[in-house]
């Protein structure tokens, strides 16, 4: 089998390309290498991916580029996107070109290609915008995006669903939840409040740290993102998405506090106003993936972040000595 995988030097997109491997499936890799954060991690996370990977480094955006990658795909796992909620409100065109227009020449490549049964896409959490309640389910309003980034994912989903209804694509959407753990991304905030305690420097709290995060373990994230790989849609329900998540919330305060203790360093905290595009709390239902496939996360935050740390100490190290 071959499954290409796009974002395959991200974070999420890299641990899925390892799993896959791991299962002999043979992986062909997209990742254009943007300069969002340290590329040094991306080419370290290529660098551990070995026989059965074939890598493209190319700009999703680019249909004609990605339209020649279909040859013998069974399973497309896009995950590639212009990442963050906040950076969309200093680069908003990144997102339409990567979240817009490239999820339409994924499309396009599934639409076209005689081999792909399974279009896996990644959507997220923060779809559910102002308009839903707690826990979010995924029959909830999402039609109150606070974000470009939210919005452009919504409409990544929308248009996913235009091509099952006029083409027959059997995709699946997933929303994701807070995702963390080695090898992650420098911009979420557990990994910017670890570089900046490490270093002495402040780090900012929202509204004292009372924000709260389902705050989803990578190898949970991987168990699921296989279960539904493992479980194409049916005829009957050819496009679907689900929440993949913890099915907790926990406070930001905490994370901060598992961080300080892996790290033997206490934080210096700055207290700001919760900025508009942030929602005060996520939580994921995720009945509906657990019914596809038996989706059970078990990885608490006081086991994950540990974890994470350990991993972090390791990439200073070798970053550094770059």
């Amino acid at each position: 089998m071959r499954v290409l995988v796009t974002g395959a030097a991200g974070f999420i997109g890299f641990h899925i390309t390892q799993a896959l491997l791991a299962r002999g499936i043979e992986v062909v890799g997209v990742d254009d290498l943007n300069p969002y954060y340290d590329v040094r991690l991306k080419h370290a996370r290529l660098a551990r991916l070995g026989k059965g990977f074939t890598f493209h480094q190319l700009d999703i955006a680019d249909h004609e580029a990605v339209l020649k990658l279909g040859d013998g795909v069974e399973v497309i796992a896009h995950v590639a996107a212009q990442a963050g909620v906040r950076y969309s409100l200093e680069k908003p065109f990144a997102y339409a070109s990567s979240n817009l227009t490239g999820h339409l020449s994924i499309l396009e490549l599934a639409r076209h290609s005689k081999s792909v049964k399974h279009l896996i896409y990644a959507s997220t959490s923060s779809v559910y915008g102002t308009g839903s309640t707690l826990p979010y389910a995924e029959a909830a309003r999402a039609d109150q995006p606070s974000s470009l980034y939210a919005a452009t994912k919504r409409a990544d989903e929308l248009m996913s669903a235009s091509y099952t209804h006029l083409f027959g694509l059997k995709q699946t959407g997933l929303r994701f939840f807070t995702v963390y753990g080695p090898w992650g991304r420098p911009d979420m905030a557990y990994f910017g409040f670890a570089e900046a305690i490490s270093a002495g420097q402040p780090i900012t709290l929202y509204e004292n740290g009372r924000l709260q995060r389902d705050f989803t373990y990578i190898d949970d994230i991987i168990s699921g993102v296989l279960g539904v790989f493992d479980h194409t849609p049916t005829e009957a329900e050819p496009h679907r998405v689900f929440n993949i998540g913890n099915n907790r919330s926990e406070y930001v305060t905490d994370l901060v506090r598992l961080l300080e203790e892996g790290l033997g360093r206490q934080a210096v905290t700055v207290n700001k106003p919760k900025p508009a595009s942030d929602p005060e709390k996520t939580w994921a239902n995720v009945d509906a993936l657990h019914a596809l496939c038996g989706y059970v996360p078990s990885t608490s935050l006081a086991e994950g972040i540990p974890r994470f740390i350990e991993w972090y100490k390791d990439w200073q190290k070798l970053r550094d000595a770059a």
